[in-house]
């Protein structure tokens, strides 16, 4: 327990101290934000500061923080470490610049940044990279709520009929404007997702379990390694880029540019509690990560949270689960299609302000999911969790890019510059040995992510050196 309290304490500390670091560097100013200077009744809408943070962190968590920091628990308490200096030294670098690089840009997405400070080879790369990973993203969260749903209901009321409810509600949280739909639920849902969190943690301190306290010991019981599997399970709850993808989408949002630590940085760190709770519930509940690793295996990652949440807060938590485990991920699914389409608009050029343009390009996004939903939620989980991992890596290497370019002390890039060489080494060795990649031994594996890693950032290293010497 002292490791756990610890680790909330490391967060918070590392919001006023780091997070002030990283929004020095950044500067902002009281220039108007796209809110106001591109209002257009739509996308482009000025918020308050606490409801702008309610939907950026609906945004980026959805079910995120609970399953794969159920996950990556079962490589034991060494995912703590993880998840707390993985949030405050990457995934809220990540968040913030993403989010205020866009802000800068006119709520430009990633792709659009990735062209203007990568290349416009880059910029297609992302385009497609993006789009893909949200339709996947939408798709994973239909899937799971529709199943919970299904258990709940009626036999004629089937997996297949929910999916059809689920992607109506998105057509709408598509389409209409962003104060509609998301700006009304989104503060509710985000309420419950913390109060699910504050109650598995009351449940854990007073209802007498244990948490183990911290160690480097690998205790998963099928004997994945630690690295990369562990970075790339846990991505919610430390480092994500599906925030880079949902970030842009609220800086057209924010009022100022001041507010972007609290609304961008605090939601990556609120995120990654709940991500705490979860990954210290499901192994105190279970006894141990063979106990944990074996219900998620026979009741699904759903169930798990169920079951945690009804024995440790009684039928009122069952509710609750019920709620932030059918709610939480299609929060999380219909900002993925919404941001797909900004995307798609970027590059079609098509007024979004028209609604006939919006359908134009929400339907075919929808059926594609639709399509999707048929596959394997497993081999599609697998596929989200690498793609993500390695958008943030190049996300990361888009905010140092800006920051080569734009800062007066050019070594302040190395605050995205070096978790942009971290992820890089874990995306690459992951891909190289997992069952849905290469499957190569870790013997070659880590030497070639090592390597590639080492490359970009001696690429990096050399532009840094050349712009330093303008």
């Amino acid at each position: 327990m002292i490791s756990l309290c610890l680790s909330f304490a490391v967060l918070i500390v590392g919001y006023f101290l780091y997070g002030k670091v990283v929004e020095k560097v950044f500067a902002p100013d009281d220039r108007k934000t796209p809110a106001f200077t591109r209002s257009d009744g739509v996308d482009f809408m000025p918020m308050p500061t606490w409801k702008a943070f309610l939907v950026q962190l609906l945004n980026i968590a959805g079910t995120g923080p609970i399953f794969g920091a159920l996950m990556g628990a079962c490589f034991g308490p060494v995912v703590f470490l993880w998840i707390v200096f993985g949030s405050v030294l990457a995934g809220g670098v990540h968040d913030y610049l993403s989010g205020m690089i866009s802000e800068r840009h006119d709520g430009a997405s990633i792709a659009e940044l990735s062209g203007i400070y990568l290349g416009s080879g880059a910029k297609w790369i992302m385009r497609i990279f993006s789009v893909l990973l949200l339709i996947l993203t939408g798709t994973v969260f239909v899937n799971s709520p529709a199943s919970l749903l299904a258990r709940l209901t009626p036999d004629t009321l089937n997996v297949t009929f929910w999916i059809v409810v689920i992607l109506i509600y998105y057509v709408l949280a598509t389409l209409l404007p962003i104060d509609k739909i998301i700006g009304k639920l989104y503060p509710v849902f985000g309420a419950v997702l913390l109060i699910m969190a504050g109650g598995i943690l009351g449940g854990v301190i007073f209802g007498g379990y244990t948490v183990p306290e911290i160690s480097l010991q690998n205790l998963h019981p099928e004997g994945l390694p630690i690295w990369p599997f562990m970075f790339v399970t846990v991505a919610c709850g430390a480092i994500s880029g599906f925030h880079a993808t949902q970030s842009p989408m609220v800086s057209k949002c924010i009022r100022s540019e001041k507010d972007g630590r609290k609304v961008f940085y605090g939601a990556m760190l609120t995120e990654s509690i709940i991500a705490l709770v979860w990954a210290a519930g499901g192994v105190a509940f279970y006894g141990a990560t063979g106990g944990l690793q074996a219900a998620l295996t026979n009741l699904g990652q759903s169930g798990v949270v169920y079951d945690v949440s009804t024995w440790m807060l009684g039928p009122v938590g069952g509710v609750l689960a019920i709620v932030g485990v059918i709610a939480c991920p299609i929060t999380s699914g219909d900002t993925a299609f919404r941001s797909a389409r900004l995307i798609l608009a970027e590059i079609t050029g098509l007024d979004q302000k028209q609604i006939r343009n919006r359908l134009l390009i929400t339907l075919p996004l929808l059926a594609a999911g639709a399509v999707l939903t048929q596959l394997d939620f497993n081999v599609l989980w697998r596929y989200f969790s690498w793609s993500n991992q390695t958008l943030a890596m190049i996300a990361l290497w888009v905010a140092a890019a800006y920051l080569i370019k734009t800062h007066r002390k050019k070594a302040a890039s190395l605050i995205a510059a070096i978790p942009a060489t971290f992820m890089s080494a874990v995306s690459m060795t992951y891909i190289l040995m997992a069952p849905e990649g290469f499957r190569l031994s870790a013997s070659v594996s880590y030497p070639i992510g090592i390597a590639f890693a080492a490359g970009l950032l001696a690429f990096y290293l050399l532009r840094l050196r050349k712009a330093a010497s303008i």
